[in-house]
């Protein structure tokens, strides 16, 4: 995979898709996404669907993101991370970029979306100045699991102390290096198809 490149919206640009924060207008269409992203996989509880739906309390408090094709103008997939100098979930600590809500549109999967959506985060937070990022993932998202070890995150056991529906969130870090001590081509970005069973995340 090539590197992505700034776009003039204010997100990145890679190949035929964009990463850019989500329109007012557009909320309602990643509600849908994110619900239909998990609930293709997971059985979810009311409580749940409802915040995953509730996309603008997350844009007016957090960051929320959007993977859109240029050509079609249809929304691919999304993930929301703090605002600068914040966290989004109880997981992050100072030094640290935690994102949450990684979700592709079940029919946009094989396209490379999560790992797009991933890389962009680690980009995010090498932009910041801060040193790794860290997720929670449900224990059930093996697909989610296989995609963010493939990206070099690794499990911090020490970490797991959130239990949710279905046990003990996991969770994983990535140690993200300063923009000049990257190799290029650095990312262990082989094949971005790997996100086709991406999960999505808590």
């Amino acid at each position: 995979m090539s590197a992505p490149t700034t776009d003039r919206v204010g997100g990145t640009r890679h190949g035929g898709i964009v990463v850019r924060l989500v329109e007012p207008h557009e909320h309602d269409e990643v509600a849908r996404l994110s619900v239909a992203a998990y609930a293709h996989d997971y059985e979810l509880s009311d409580t749940y669907r409802a915040s995953l739906a509730d996309v603008a309390s997350r844009a007016a408090e957090h960051e929320v993101w959007v993977a859109q094709d240029v050509a079609t103008g249809a929304l691919l997939g999304t993930v929301a991370t703090p605002r600068a100098g914040r966290h989004i979930s109880p997981l992050g600590e100072d030094g640290e970029l935690d994102f949450r809500l990684l979700a592709v549109d079940p029919a946009a999967r094989g396209r490379g979306i999560g790992t797009l959506l991933t890389r962009f985060v680690v980009d995010l937070a090498r932009a910041r100045g801060l040193a790794r990022a860290v997720m929670n993932s449900g224990p059930r998202m093996t697909g989610a699991h296989r995609l963010y070890e493939g990206l070099g995150f690794v499990r911090v056991p020490e970490r797991e102390t959130r239990v949710v529906d279905g046990g003990t969130l996991l969770a994983f870090a990535l140690e993200v290096p300063p923009a000049d001590d990257r190799a290029e081509g650095d990312g262990r970005v082989v094949d971005a198809r790997t996100d086709e069973h991406a999960r999505g995340l808590p």
